[in-house]
This record gives structure tokens, C-alpha cells and sequence, in this order.
């Protein structure tokens, strides 16, 4: 009978110990992410901040009259995207190779996001349903800017997250190379801003600002950068850049440099994404 009690209390205290270990094993496999996971939460995280931007200047476009229908079909991918990875960011998205956000500080950043993003987006809706009002214009030269600054709130904490598994200079990297690409629709925005008459005189500032700011990083990132390849994007940027920073500069807004800043900041910003992408294969 002893033996059959022992036998019972040790079968007991090994079944305590695997429970009480169980949940240990699953927290742990819940917030830990391999390095290829954090570059693309990061990598994404940080494409939103171009995203305020890009729907917004796409916005601006149609507002003065400036390839209509391409812009109009562009306004609702973009804002479509946005709403896709916001939601991705928070619960995971399998197409968008997101996993699920588990930290309960980043996930009330990304609240905040959600409720400025309902406020910006009726407005953003209504431009792509043909009503380009001032009033409209006004509401999303005001509502994107703290969409931004709370979006870039959320990617500064996806970086220093203690899930994230890459070295913090590389994660700084990516963020900055990241940011770049938000630049290039934050200075065209804010030249349209000037175009269509909002805060001219402040924007002006903003958009020389914007340009002096995306330079700066752009020589900073080249000179830092070890790898060959990416080095070569960036020189591909810097080309692009060179073309494009006259009108910039200028602050121009006659009909030729809105349609040639029309032409000119998507592939800006399309070899710019190029060499995100190239920072984010690197991670090993």
C-alpha cells in the first residue's frame, strides 16, 4: 500500500511539473520571432508611414486636376493596403508573411493608429469618390500628420521590441532606409500642399525641409553601407534623387514640375522600397 501511495504522489508531482511548465513553452513560442519575421514586421510597420503620405499627396494629385483616373484607382489601393496591414500588424496576415502582434505596449500604439485612421479615412474616401472640396483637402492636410507620428511611434517600438531578434544597429538600418521611402511622398505632398493654397508658407519650409532631411540620410546610409549590392541601389536612388530635387529645392509649382513630380517620385520611391527590401534579404 506505501508502495502504490508513492507511486501515485510521484506520478501527481511529475504531472504538476508539466503543467506548471506548459504555458512557459507557449508564451515563449507566441513572442519570439526569427529574424527574417522581425525584418518584415519592421519593413512593413515602417511602409505605413509612406502609406499616410502616399494617399494623401495621391489625394492632392486629383485635387488639381493631375492624371485623375490613374491617381483616383492609386488613392483606394493605397488606402485599401493601409487598412490591410494595419490589421495584419495586429492579428497577423499570412499573405502579408505578418505574425501576429503580441506586446500589449505596441498593440495600444497601434489602437491609437486605428482611431486616427478612422478619422482621416472618410476624407480620403470622398476624394476618391470625385469630392476634392477645400474643406476635404484642409481636414487631410490636418488629420495625416498625426496618423504618422503615431504610426512612427509603433515602428520605433517594433524595433527596440524585445521579440525582435536583430542586432539593433541592423533594425536601425532598416528603420531608416524605411523612413526614406516615407520621405519621398512626404516632400511631394507637402509640395501640392503649397500648389493647392494649405498653409502655403509653412509648407514651403516643410517641403525644403523634407528634401534637405531625405538627402542627409540618403548620403549617410550610402556611406555606412558595407554591402556592395545595396550600396549600387542606393546609387540608383541618389541618380533619381538628382533629377528630382530641383523642383524640390524650388519649392516649384508651375504645371510643368507638378507633372514632372508627378512622373518623377514613384520611381524615387520604387528603388528606394528596392533597397529596403535589399536591407530586410540581408538579415542572416
Amino acid at each position: 500500500m506505501k508502495r502504490l501511495l508513492s507511486v501515485v504522489a510521484l506520478s501527481a508531482c511529475l504531472t504538476l511539473s508539466v503543467q506548471a511548465q506548459a504555458p512557459k513553452t507557449e508564451t515563449k513560442s507566441e513572442t519570439v520571432q526569427t529574424k527574417q519575421q522581425s525584418g518584415i514586421v519592421i519593413n512593413l510597420a515602417g511602409k505605413q508611414r509612406m502609406l499616410t503620405q502616399k494617399m494623401s499627396k495621391e489625394a492632392l494629385f486629383i485635387a488639381k486636376g493631375i492624371n485623375v483616373e490613374a491617381n483616383t484607382a492609386s488613392l483606394k489601393k493605397t488606402a485599401e493596403l493601409f487598412d490591410k496591414t494595419l490589421k495584419g500588424l495586429v492579428a497577423g496576415d499570412e499573405t502579408l508573411k505578418l505574425p501576429k502582434t503580441t506586446d500589449k505596449d505596441i498593440l495600444a500604439q497601434l489602437e491609437k493608429v486605428s482611431k486616427l485612421w478612422e478619422g482621416l479615412k472618410p476624407s480620403i474616401e470622398k476624394v476618391a469618390n470625385g469630392k476634392s472640396d477645400k474643406a476635404t483637402l484642409e481636414a487631410i492636410a490636418k488629420e495625416n500628420i498625426p496618423l504618422l507620428k503615431n504610426m512612427n511611434q509603433a515602428v520605433q517600438m517594433y524595433t527596440k521590441a524585445n521579440g525582435s531578434t536583430i542586432a539593433p544597429e541592423k533594425a536601425k538600418t532598416i528603420n531608416l532606409a524605411g523612413k526614406q521611402r516615407m520621405l519621398t511622398q512626404k516632400m511631394t505632398k507637402e509640395l501640392l500642399l503649397v500648389a493647392n493654397g494649405i498653409d502655403a508658407d509653412a509648407n514651403k519650409e516643410n517641403t525644403k525641409k523634407t528634401g534637405t532631411l531625405f538627402e542627409s540620410t540618403l548620403k549617410d546610409l550610402t556611406d555606412k553601407c558595407k554591402n556592395e549590392e545595396i550600396k549600387t541601389q542606393l546609387g540608383v536612388v541618389a541618380k533619381l534623387w538628382g533629377d528630382y530635387k530641383v523642383i524640390i529645392e524650388k519649392v516649384d509649382i508651375s504645371e510643368a514640375s507638378l507633372k514632372k513630380a508627378e512622373e518623377s517620385n514613384i520611381p524615387l520611391l520604387k528603388n528606394m522600397n528596392k533597397a529596403v527590401k535589399m536591407y530586410e534579404a540581408s538579415i542572416k
